[in-house]
């Protein structure tokens, strides 16, 4: 998989050469490269906003250097389908499923947004480019400065999927919203808490069940409370 990452803060990114994602970089299983908007804005200032037509407070990013930085990276990919991902809250809601779907993609563009986001003619351009796919993309409905953090949380949740990256694949198959739940392929579970050693700690005991060797048991009782943490937390029964 590649990935392009376009903003004007490229330290924000240094993290994605830790853990697992660092693993997965030097193991070339991603390629992630970090793009700088600055560098395809002109005059001395490099200044990549602009005050907003129809008035309103804050600043919105030009398209020109924009539209550059994304050419300048579609141009230099082999990929024949480019999938633009624009962070804004005004955007639809990353969920596990939308996270599975994208690591099956072959080339990934983020456009991280600042201020009161990019001008939109950008997404509409891109939308009518036959080799463009774009999607608007929200983590969650509360209002960032910036779609940096928002694009660290939307990588993650997207290359720990990918093949090779987690050292026990089977990590990926009973964790939280991956779940179905029983009769309802389209609902999905949270996962049921999980215990290590040792049994007791500061006199709390970990579940008799988990101790008794009974798999049947243990995956019925781990069944019925995913139900009961969902119900509580989602709100749903997941029946």
């Amino acid at each position: 998989m590649q990935i392009d990452v376009i903003t004007i803060f490229p330290a924000y990114f240094e993290p994605l050469k830790l853990s697992l994602i660092g693993k997965a970089l030097e193991k070339q299983i991603v390629e992630i490269a970090i793009h700088d908007l600055r560098d395809q804005a002109p005059g001395v200032h490099k200044s990549v906003d602009d005050t907003p037509y129809g008035g309103g407070a804050g600043m919105v990013m030009s398209p020109e250097p924009w539209g550059a930085a994304i050419d300048q990276v579609i141009d230099s990919r082999d990929a024949q389908i480019h999938d633009l991902v624009v962070l804004t809250p005004a955007g639809q809601k990353l969920n596990q499923s939308m996270a599975q779907e994208m690591a099956g993609l072959s080339h990934l563009i983020f456009a991280c947004g600042r201020y009161e986001g990019i001008d939109h003619r950008v997404t509409d351009y891109y939308q009518a480019q036959p080799h463009v796919r774009v999607r608007e993309l929200s983590i969650g409905d509360y209002v960032l400065n910036g779609g940096e953090v928002a694009t660290l949380v939307t990588l993650e949740a997207i290359i720990r999927l990918l093949p090779g990256v987690l050292g026990n694949p089977d990590s990926l198959v009973e964790e939280s919203h991956s779940i179905p739940a029983p009769g309802d392929e389209e609902s999905h579970m949270l996962e049921y808490p999980n215990y290590t050693k040792p049994a007791v700690w500061r006199g709390l005991s970990v579940p008799e069940v988990l101790l008794s060797g009974n798999h049947a048991l243990i995956k019925g009782w781990r069944s019925k409370i995913a139900r009961e943490r969902t119900q509580k937390i989602l709100g749903q029964t997941g029946e």
